[in-house]
């Protein structure tokens, strides 16, 4: 397996499929690069795709440290940096968005011509000003909860992932599979990320992103209310919204066949 590291030591895990622009794809809070399974094949006949394992994920170094979105953000520089490609669209899903965002606050469009956000809202918490935060980890007494969860099970937390993320039923096959992979990242890592994750708020960002950007937002969603993924559109300028009206919080999953036309024809547009 392919391995890189970062300008603190870590070994990520990354594979890269294909030929031609290329196109980064980000996983959630706890998942990995097996989460795409349904889009590579798909996607790489178009686009050189790299995905990667965040560090503490998937096949990563499990290291206990850096796990912070910024030093994330800063993981996925050295990813671009080290495999010197240029004019990246870069896709996040869920934290992964949030990920991206932090990213280009940061680094500005360093390597970076685009942008597609997938089904994460700007703000996890509830607050007096915005209603639509998570829906399991909506407040710091539902953060607690989660975390108790994590720590004291962490298998039956997976599974209630997995069955939270998906508006179609999976079959046996691929529940099991896909909480395996959330259960390589270890639970204290899974705290630790979340708990940054989790406090940030991207509403004054998000109206700065200069890049052409792609938001898909599933209208069945029982992680975020679509309303807020939706914001995230309303709000980059000029970015182009779909929704997935027979989706979960995993669209790409839900409804692959969609999602990757939707992808491939964002990035030929822009390209045209």
């Amino acid at each position: 397996m392919p391995y890189l590291k970062t300008n603190d030591n870590v070994d990520l895990h990354y594979e890269v499929s294909g030929s031609g622009k290329p196109l980064l794809l980000l996983p959630g809070w706890t998942c990995t690069t097996e989460f795409w399974q349904k889009n590579v094949p798909t996607l790489s006949k178009h686009f050189k795709v790299i995905t990667l394992d965040f560090r503490g994920h998937g096949q990563s170094d499990k290291v206990f440290s850096g796990h912070r979105i910024a030093r994330y953000a800063m993981d996925v520089k050295n990813v671009l940096d080290t495999l010197d490609v240029e004019h990246v669209t870069v896709l996040g899903w869920s934290m992964g968005a949030a990920v991206l965002w932090s990213y280009l606050e940061l680094f500005g469009n360093h390597r970076v011509d685009s942008l597609i956000c997938v089904d994460q809202s700007p703000a996890q918490y509830v607050q007096a000003d915005w209603q639509w935060g998570q829906k399991a980890c909506f407040d710091v007494e539902t953060f607690i909860q989660t975390c108790a969860a994590i720590k004291y099970d962490p298998s039956g937390s997976a599974a209630g992932l997995v069955s939270a993320c998906l508006h179609n039923i999976p079959t046996d096959e691929e529940a099991e599979l896909l909480a395996s992979e959330i259960n390589r990242c270890p639970g204290q890592i899974r705290i630790d990320i979340m708990r940054d994750h989790t406090n940030l708020d991207w509403r004054d960002f998000i109206p700065n992103i200069k890049v052409p950007t792609l938001v898909c937002v599933a209208r069945n969603s029982q992680v975020f209310d679509w309303h807020g993924s939706a914001w995230v559109g309303a709000n980059i300028p000029n970015a182009q919204t779909v929704f997935f009206e027979n989706s979960g919080h995993m669209l790409f999953w839900d409804e692959p066949e969609k999602f990757n036309q939707t992808v491939i024809d964002f990035i030929e547009n822009i390209q045209n």
